[in-house]
């Protein structure tokens, strides 16, 4: 019997849902335990993650519209996506108390920066639809993480909407995200295009290096 992109997309989310000792920052950040600079170097990080994906996105969109263009429109929503957490994030960065000349001078963290890193490698050579199956289960729970956080953010850090408008931002559902996800999927597997072990072992790193970008700054 074949199995539609729902049953798929459901099934490789399911087999890659992360431990919750998998975010060791997470429950420091609704405690309001977390420093604000711990919150700065979050802050620095993502913005670096963030122009490296917007890279990767952009440069998959290409891809897919020579190889599968089904699935060029999803990475195209996330380019998208990306840029506009980009205008929302020196909000949150300056609410930490970074200015300019800190944000210059500030080292990354390789802990944080391998997830982007893997991202651009599956953006080089990866099926598109595999990479398409692997993202969307990786970022099931990223949007917990940051209604999570923005909430934590005003009840603990008294940051204005403006300082949370990064984490509002993917906090909130993208049920059209979810669509162009599915119709990719489903014609890869209409073409018998989808590899679904290759794409889970993309997802199991991907989930294995998020846990390293929270693990990272958590760490005394």
């Amino acid at each position: 019997m074949t199995r539609t992109a729902g049953e798929v997309l459901g099934a490789i989310t399911a087999r890659l849902a992360p431990d919750p000792s998998a975010n060791p920052l997470l429950p420091l950040i609704d405690s309001g335990a977390a420093e604000v600079g711990t919150l700065a170097v979050l802050g620095l990080e993502q913005r670096l993650v963030i122009a490296a994906d917007l890279r990767s996105f952009r440069h998959l969109a290409e891809r897919s519209a020579v190889e599968e263009p089904a699935c060029a429109p999803f990475f195209e929503m996330l380019a998208e996506g990306e840029a506009v957490a980009a205008q929302r994030l020196g909000a949150f960065v300056a609410a930490c108390g970074v200015d300019q000349e800190s944000a210059a001078a500030y080292e990354p963290l390789p802990g944080c920066q391998a997830y982007p890193s893997y991202v651009a490698r599956l953006a080089l050579g990866a099926a598109p639809a595999d990479v398409v199956l692997a993202l969307s289960a990786n970022f099931a729970s990223w949007g917990g993480y940051c209604a999570t956080i923005a909430k934590a953010l005003r009840e603990h850090y008294t940051f204005t909407d403006e300082a949370c408008g990064f984490f509002d931002f993917f906090a909130e559902p993208a049920p059209e995200l979810e669509e162009r996800a599915r119709a990719a999927v489903q014609a890869g597997l209409d073409a018998g295009r989808i590899d679904e072990e290759a794409a889970h072992g993309y997802g199991r790193l991907l989930q294995s290096y998020e846990s390293m970008f929270w693990t990272t700054p958590a760490r005394p």
